[in-house]
């Protein structure tokens, strides 16, 4: 597994966790949101950051995507 798939994973799981949702729900919104390839492409910047910046992160693309 690549050290990618390994973070997508981790930011799955840390979204889910932060707004209490099911791994199926949060799929679904990232596979809306194309989150599942945004995390992969920009995965050198991300893993740099903490916690609270991912979720802010994921939250804002959603966001502006609405």
């Amino acid at each position: 597994m690549s050290k990618e798939t390994k973070f997508l994973i981790y930011c799955i799981e840390l979204y889910k966790n932060a707004k209490f949702l099911t791994g199926k729900e949060v799929i679904e919104l990232f596979k809306k949101y194309d989150l599942l390839n945004y995390i992969i492409k920009f995965f050198e910047a991300l893993h740099t950051t903490g916690n609270q910046y991912i979720i802010a992160d994921i939250d804002e693309i959603i966001q502006k995507a609405r």
